[in-house]
């Protein structure tokens, strides 16, 4: 059956679902591909194993507290993410965020797409690359149309599957004594490298954080915010983590930090090659039917006044366009969006977890007005304020220029919007609306 619900507040009678359903649901998105291809940045960077295995557990903590404290928000709104941010950034003002992430949505299904389309040409080289693209859009993409119950039911089935298959991979790996012997020579100084990886990290598992609670909202009302935020949390670092490690892993035993790590990941395998290209394809799925379903709910936040599942056919048309057009320059296409992705999710993560924790947690009216000008202004001020700490290869800033390429970004801006809202409403912290009308 077709999810009825599009942007609307759940009702109380519709809730339902478990609290392993958020470890599970973050568990099997989490064992994807683009977290494998993740784990090439701090080897073709020169990290040793000791600094690869503190960013990547410092960035996957931060992400995870991200990911967790959004989706604690989901059972008492009842509501998607972005309908959340509205009542905080108004009507008019939350259209903002939610185009940021209509955009986000859209760009993860397309790296997820086309690291997925390499996977599948391996196994059927007679595939063309549209071809493969295609049929793993028509699979995702019937995935999104059914909706939310069906969405947590496979990743139900991915967290076993994929665990499994990832369990026999890791050890195929561990296996390799090259893994053992790896002795990076570093030009420069290390620190410079490890926040880049640290902010990689970070910047993927915490842009799930503006669609987390699209999958906790089911939940009952009175569901305990800790234990939503705990299994999201330990769902999502897991995973993330694991598979970063595993793809360090490959990029060591095939002695490459680049290329495309699919064909290398099938090429360290050998006689399990088939295995595990077909995890990476099956993990790609899991990720991308997140990424589709909430790109529509995305768009119903965006006012667009279209059925939820026809927004996301008409999502996996778009990602799938996109997906031809990144293909041919992987690497650049990835890692330019993954860091280009937090730019704007901290400072908006400043404002809304500021908001929440401010109010205790208690229902606000902020989408009966127009926009907010107290979390618009605190945004962009944080955004603004992050500007000379980007490194891309888009831009440079100063700052980030000075410090030898190393990004600061998503700390200046969630610290920095986060404190000016915090001043900005602070008198009137006590005094906002405590419920909120639903429909």
């Amino acid at each position: 059956m077709v999810e009825p619900y599009g942007v609307e507040p759940v009702q109380a009678e519709d809730r339902h679902g478990q609290i392993v359903g958020q470890w599970t649901l973050w568990m099997g998105s989490n064992l994807t591909i683009a977290d494998f291809a993740l784990g090439f940045f701090p080897i073709a960077l020169g990290l040793s194993w000791t600094w690869t295995l503190v960013a990547l557990i410092v960035g996957n903590v931060l992400g995870a507290l991200a990911l967790g404290a959004c989706a604690g928000m989901g059972p008492k709104f009842g509501l998607p993410q972005m309908m959340i941010s509205r009542r905080v950034f108004g009507r008019r003002g939350g259209l903002v965020p939610a185009f940021l992430n209509y955009l986000s949505t859209i760009g993860w299904f397309s790296v997820n797409n086309i690291l997925g389309s390499y996977g599948l040409k391996i196994l059927a080289p007679s595939l063309a690359y549209w071809q493969a693209a295609a049929l793993l859009v028509v699979v995702q993409g019937l995935l999104a149309v059914f909706g939310h119950n069906l969405i947590h039911v496979y990743e139900r089935i991915m967290s076993i599957v994929l665990g499994v298959m990832f369990a026999i991979i890791s050890g195929m790996v561990l296996s390799r004594p090259a893994v053992f012997q790896y002795h990076p020579v570093l030009k420069g100084p290390v620190w410079v490298p490890f926040a880049v990886v640290l902010a990689a990290s970070l910047s993927y598992l915490g842009s799930w954080a503006p669609y987390a609670s699209d999958y906790s909202r089911y939940l009952p009302a009175k569901t305990s915010y800790r234990r939503v935020f705990g299994a999201s949390f330990l769902g999502g670092f897991s995973a993330s983590l694991w598979l970063e490690l595993v793809g360090a892993g490959v990029a060591v035993a095939s002695g490459h930090g680049a290329g495309n790590p699919i064909a290398l990941l099938h090429g360290v395998a050998r006689g399990l090659g088939f295995l595990a290209v077909l995890s990476i394809i099956l993990g790609g799925t899991a990720a991308d039917a997140l990424n589709l379903y909430s790109n529509a709910l995305a768009a119903g936040a965006l006012n667009i006044r279209l059925p939820r599942w026809l927004l996301a056919v008409i999502a996996s048309l778009v990602g799938l366009a996109l997906s031809m057009v990144g293909s041919g320059s992987f690497e650049g296409y990835y890692e330019n969006f993954l860091l280009l992705l937090g730019y704007w999710l901290t400072p908006w993560l400043g404002v809304l977890l500021t908001e929440f924790f401010q109010t205790r947690g208690r229902k606000t009216t902020g989408d009966a007005f127009l926009a907010s000008w107290p979390a618009l202004g605190s945004f962009l001020i944080g955004l603004g304020a992050s500007v000379p700490f980007m490194s891309s290869a888009l831009y440079t800033g100063p700052v980030a220029h000075k410090l030898g390429g190393a990004d600061l970004t998503f700390y200046v801006g969630f610290v920095v919007a986060a404190g000016i809202y915090a001043l900005w409403t602070r008198k009137r912290a006590d005094d906002r609306t405590l419920s909120y009308q639903a429909g």
